[in-house]
């Protein structure tokens, strides 16, 4: 009998079973007994496969190196073959997938057993998991706050010990956003470092790529190593690598040398405690030897946040017309979230050239940036400008949404343009997330790493942000700061 499942990470887990000490039977029937006591207040589950786990836990596991553990997949982007992805979107919800993406596929091949599917904003949009259709999820260390978004099911279940590890997507700060919330490390590796196939050859224009939550570095490094290369089709891939990146976690960072900064690159304010946070983080980084310049790379904050808005407007538009054609109907503002069917609208109202010239405006700031990271090795800043927020606080308004559902009615996305809601809204979650966007754009690997706790004992993430290609130096340096300020033992009151 397994009594002490939640203190095993996915790596020692996976050694008991393959020591013969625990059967995989046992492990994922300790995951489920989690998921029933904890879901019904997290809401972080939203499709179980329990009877499934448990038939694939009494078979011969092989040899892959997660051999019997068991997982959660992001209820978005990562489809299972004959389980529905919902995207948090009603149409999709009992639509059957009609295969395993490529990534969930390599995630099966190393062992891993799926055990459920979790909480998701519509369509990825936002840093707060509240869609109407899956319901809000909510945060371990505090029910009152959200776990952020997009991956904040998947955040959720993570930190309340249901697994030791679940999938993300990373957008616009997807995995590191609910990592910071939640107290966990979450790695946005380097653009297409892992595939997105075979649904899709890019996600939001390149900016989105999926990997993991973890509780400890060695999961993340050994969940990259059998996820990522290039798959069939892909229309690019990252800069090989051909060593391991569990391996790197191992390797001595040396004395590297740091930018940090907690001015926000898109937001105007940081709360005190963040602050706080970040002085301590640069600290530690002071006592483990790093040089320390202070720094970043400087960007027209106004510009690139409405650059990138008419991305997603653009990507948001597309996806709201395939799910309206997949579901044989007219759009309808009925059928979708606020936020979604109200920036959906700008999308409608774009050109093909508005599209293009922010594009290009984006990836001009990219290379800019790249210059930028000639001079440094690593650059710190927080993930958030404030602890995790209140579940509803960054939803729009009663009022704001009568008015985006009006203007819906009468197809008035230019009229929304013109007042200046929607940029209004994203100006409200620029603020309180200034600085994750920036590195979708770049496609750097970046971390979310679990340094700080403020005095209502939330979660507070730093941000760590690598060359492009370079996640080894990450991992190495997350390494050397789980050992100096261990984390993967502090658990939320509900555990």
């Amino acid at each position: 009998m397994l009594n002490d499942f939640e203190n095993h990470d996915a790596m020692g887990l996976a050694d008991l079973i393959r020591k013969g000490e625990v059967q995989a039977i046992e492990v994922v029937d300790a995951a489920i007994a989690r998921i029933e006591k904890h879901n019904p207040a997290l809401n972080a589950v939203v499709t179980t496969l329990f009877d499934r786990a448990r038939e694939e836990a009494t078979r011969p596991l092989g040899d892959g190196p997660l051999a019997g553990v068991p997982f959660l997949l992001k209820d978005l982007l990562a489809t299972l073959e004959g389980v529905p992805t919902s995207n948090g979107n009603r149409f999709w919800k009992n639509v059957p997938a009609s295969a395993d993406s490529e990534l969930v596929r390599r995630l099966r091949a190393s062992g891993l057993i799926m055990v459920g599917k979790t909480n998701t904003p519509e369509f990825g949009l936002t840093p707060y998991t509240e869609s109407r259709t899956l319901g809000p999820a909510r945060n371990p260390w505090d029910l009152s706050r959200s776990p952020g978004g997009s991956s904040g099911g998947s955040a959720a279940a993570v930190a309340a010990r249901m697994v030791p590890a679940a999938s993300g997507g990373d957008g616009g700060g997807s995995i590191r956003i609910p990592a910071s919330a939640c107290g966990l490390f979450g790695m946005k590796p380097t653009r297409a470092r892992t595939p997105l196939g075979p649904l899709f050859g890019e996600a939001w224009n390149g900016f989105a790529v999926e990997h993991a939550l973890t509780r400890t570095v060695r999961d993340s490094a050994l969940l990259l190593d059998v996820t990522h290369g290039p798959d069939i089709g892909a229309p690019y891939h990252a800069p090989a690598f051909t060593g391991s990146f569990l391996e790197s976690v191992g390797w001595a960072p040396g004395r590297l040398r740091i930018a940090v900064s907690c001015k926000p690159m898109m937001g105007k304010s940081v709360d005190p405690e963040v602050v706080a946070a970040f002085e301590s983080t640069v600290a530690l980084l002071n006592s483990l030897g790093h040089e320390i310049i202070e720094t970043a790379p400087e960007i027209d904050r106004e510009q690139f946040s409405v650059d990138f808005m008419t991305v997603l407007a653009a990507e948001l538009r597309a996806d709201i017309e395939e799910t309206a054609e997949a579901a044989g109907t007219s759009i309808r503002a009925a059928d979708f979230d606020p936020q979604t069917i109200g920036l959906g609208m700008v999308g409608k109202g774009l050109s093909a050239a508005d599209y293009a010239r922010a594009s290009r405006r984006l990836f001009e700031t990219a290379r800019r940036i790249g210059h930028f990271f000639e001079t440094c090795d690593v650059l710190l800043t927080p993930v958030l400008a404030r602890p995790p927020i209140k579940v509803g606080e960054l939803a729009p308004s009663a009022s704001e949404e009568r008015l985006i559902r009006i203007m819906a009615a009468i197809d008035g996305g230019f009229i929304l343009k013109r007042l200046g809601i929607v940029k209004e809204l994203a100006a409200t979650t620029y603020e309180y997330m200034p600085w994750t966007a920036v590195f979708n754009v770049t496609g750097q690997p970046a971390m979310s790493v679990p340094l700080a706790w403020s005095k209502a004992g939330l979660p507070i993430g730093m941000q760590f942000v690598g060359r492009f290609g370079d996640e080894a130096t990450l991992f190495s340096l997350a390494r050397q700061l789980e050992l100096a300020a261990p984390w993967a033992d502090r658990k939320p009151p509900l555990t």
